[in-house]
């Protein structure tokens, strides 16, 4: 069953760019700088470029299938449609994207809170913190009900201003910093000499989580113009542009601040450089591109992965409550998003969620990688590029799990904790579909 409607098509190129680099450049950019910087050094921009690299093979699958199937249900639905007779396998498919999104969100919501009270004196109480996280969900959600058309251009106008405000910012601190370019060089040099391969590529598997989102466009096919060609422009235009972003980014905080305040002030970085090179104003434009940043993450998120769920649910793998639809947006799975996401910010571990998340888009994109190899003559897919994109996929995958295993031993723990428990969802969903058949 295909899931295309007849009905006038309200998202055109721009929109649907926008819905791809707001669902990547969220929280994820200002937490990465600390990590890498503290492993690699001025290595940092080589790995950011290796990252985008890893995702644009990702995407391969991601714009053959989704240009294949036109299908909103997007991971989901490729497995299924691939597998129609496994039932079991597009369950916890299902479950496991889903959850991974509803965990990015909250990271999302937390991250913009943290930014929005991080000069007042409100900046530790972590009460606050919550209550103003939950409610720019609150914010998005009604957005997101309202009307799909409205969003985009909301989406739009957020996200094209935070480019612009961090390109500005970080020429600026470029310009302005410490460190010219011949001694970036030399401490490159120095850094290449002292760091083995592996912990670049450590690296780089870390900084593919910040590129998750793309796939977002996928979500968007019933309200898209045109998505045999839109599809592969929005995704593979948005993850150059965000490639962009992030070098941009990552070489302003290294000639603005010393390698040490990068790693001391973590996903404050930018913030902090800025606040030292030029003073309180630039403080606050990185305080307020970090805000339309999240902002424009969460808006993404809320929108392509409610849709996701709606189709789940439609499928019998969640409530069938959650497939229900006013004007063909799934209100229900994008109040059951939102909650599921408040839910996650007042218990807090937000940490240990975002690696769960983090992980899972590594996977799941591995999987879908497999998926598009397996059909890949009615995909009109290169069997290179495909095989190319699953062991690129693979050694990232090994990576992640390994740099977790070595730093973060009771998050992977939490992590294959909650594997467990979804997979019991799943099992369960699943096995009572193949009753009905």
């Amino acid at each position: 069953m295909s899931y295309v409607r007849s009905r006038g098509k309200s998202l055109g190129l721009v929109e649907l760019i926008a819905i791809a680099i707001g669902g990547m450049v969220g929280g994820g950019i200002f937490s990465i700088l600390g990590i890498s910087v503290s492993l690699i050094g001025n290595l940092t921009p080589i790995a950011i470029a290796i990252g985008g690299l890893i995702a644009s093979l990702a995407a391969y699958s991601y714009v053959k299938l989704g240009v294949y199937y036109k299908d909103e249900g997007a991971t989901y639905s490729f497995v299924k449609r691939t597998y129609p007779d496994s039932p079991i396998m597009a369950s916890a498919v299902g479950w496991i994207i889903i959850f991974g999104y509803i965990s990015t969100l909250a990271l999302y919501a937390y991250t913009f809170a943290s930014y929005a009270i991080s000069s007042s004196g409100y900046a530790d109480d972590i009460w606050i913190r919550k209550i103003l996280a939950i409610g720019v969900i609150a914010i998005f959600m009604l957005i997101n009900l309202w009307s799909v058309k409205g969003m985009g251009k909301i989406e739009d106008l957020m996200v094209y201003t935070k480019l612009i405000i961090l390109f500005v910012i970080s020429i600026l601190l470029m310009e302005h910093g410490s460190t010219d370019f011949s001694t970036f060089l030399d401490q490159m040099i120095a850094d290449a000499e002292n760091t083995r391969l592996i912990h670049i590529l450590i690296v780089s598997a870390v900084t593919f989580v910040a590129y998750e989102g793309f796939q977002l466009v996928i979500n968007a096919v019933n309200e898209m113009k045109n998505p045999d060609k839109n599809i592969p422009r929005a995704i593979y235009g948005a993850i150059f542009v965000v490639v962009i972003i992030y070098l941009v980014i990552a070489f302003g905080a290294l000639f603005a601040l010393p390698k040490e305040e990068i790693i001391k002030n973590k996903e404050y970085a930018l913030a902090a450089g800025a606040s030292e090179v030029l003073g309180k104003i630039g403080e606050w434009l990185v305080i307020f591109g970090a805000l339309l940043a999240t902002s424009s993450a969460i808006s993404g998120t809320v929108f392509g992965s409610s849709r996701q769920m709606a189709v789940v649910a439609d499928d019998g793998f969640f409530p069938k409550w959650l497939a229900f639809r006013k004007n063909n947006i799934p209100t229900n799975a994008i109040i059951a998003m939102s909650v599921l996401a408040s839910f996650l910010i007042i218990i807090g571990g937000l940490r240990l969620i975002l690696e769960f998340g983090s992980i899972t888009f590594l996977l799941v994109s591995l999987f879908i990688a497999i998926t598009n190899y397996k059909i890949k003559d009615k995909t009109r897919s290169s069997s290179f590029l495909t095989i190319l994109s699953i062991l690129g996929l693979s050694v990232g995958a090994v990576l992640i799990l390994y740099f977790e295993w070595k730093t973060k031993l009771k998050q992977l723990e939490f992590i294959l904790f909650l594997y467990f428990v979804l997979a019991i969802g799943a099992w369960l969903y699943g096995k009572k579909k193949l009753k009905k058949e």
